[in-house]
């Protein structure tokens, strides 16, 4: 019998995975809020359905993968079709949730791990622990939880900041960030696929956190151009969404993606991670 994944929110990293699934025969559906979006999901081999609008066919369907953005009440799938989903709870062979590190909240810079108590500070933290929590109240459903670092790749990441200009390194002492490339997403989503875990949290982040200006000034060498102005971060003009990401500082563990599901990051650090880029036709 065909594999069918039906990936609510088919954008980036989802699109990333259904190019890993389709050439091994799977089946895949995925959804986008309107049909500019459809080009993108087909390139990816999957099927688009524009949701909300139209309505899902869930009869079939082995696997869920929910990647749409919560809002302040939970997760937007589940109250438009939590009813339907918890009563096929036993049909799933499988049901990711993509989360965020941001669950765990500020520590100062020192180590989390997946048994971290989540502590979120920012909006987007807490509407995302509160999607996970509902997600895993549904009895019998096969969850597992996926907690997402910054993630680039091609089209997405430092090269396309420096390409317009104006780019700045903040410079905030101490200050960390954990990311993750595309690819390993993908191949971490599917080896928990090949071995179910109901129940599983995992942290998907590289090996090497570090501060982003290392990130933003390793990318203009490679690049040949100018070490981008450092800018004290008090000094700094940002967007609220940019500040609440300084406002937490930690370092994210990723033993039990290797330990447990077997995965051998492609891109362990941003170095290689960017390096890897640069040989992308789309990157200057």
């Amino acid at each position: 019998m065909t594999n069918t994944l039906f990936s609510f929110g088919h954008g980036y990293s989802a699109q990333a995975l259904s190019r890993r699934l389709t050439p091994e025969g799977w089946r895949v559906v995925g959804t986008t809020r309107d049909a500019e979006g459809t080009d993108a999901i087909r390139a990816s081999g999957a099927v688009p359905l524009i949701w909300p609008g139209d309505v899902p066919d869930l009869d079939g369907v082995s696997h869920l993968l929910i990647s749409t953005a919560p809002k302040e009440d939970g997760d937007p799938v589940l109250a438009a079709l939590g009813a339907e989903i918890a009563a096929r709870a036993e049909q799933f062979k499988w049901v990711g949730y993509l989360s965020t590190t941001a669950i765990y909240g500020d520590h100062q810079g020192n180590w989390v791990d997946e048994t971290t108590p989540p502590a979120p500070t920012a909006k987007r933290g807490r509407w995302r622990l509160l999607a996970e929590e509902q997600w895993s109240a549904i009895p019998n459903l096969p969850i597992h939880i996926f907690r997402l670092a910054g993630i680039y790749g091609p089209g997405r990441g430092p090269f396309s900041k420096l390409k317009g200009g104006g780019t700045r390194r903040i410079i905030k002492p101490g200050q960390v960030f954990s990311r993750i490339h595309v690819e390993d997403i993908a191949q971490v989503l599917a080896a928990s696929m090949a071995a179910p875990n109901p129940g599983a949290v995992y942290n998907v982040c590289d090996d090497e956190p570090v501060p982003p200006q290392d990130v933003i000034g390793y990318a203009a060498e490679l690049q040949g151009l100018p070490l981008p102005p450092a800018v004290p971060f008090e000094e700094a003009e940002m967007t609220p969404m940019a500040r609440s990401f300084y406002s937490e500082n930690k370092r994210v563990r990723n033993n039990r993606i290797k330990d447990e599901l077997g995965v051998k990051l492609l891109y362990p650090n941003y170095r290689v991670g960017l390096e890897a880029l640069m040989k992308v036709t789309d990157q200057p």
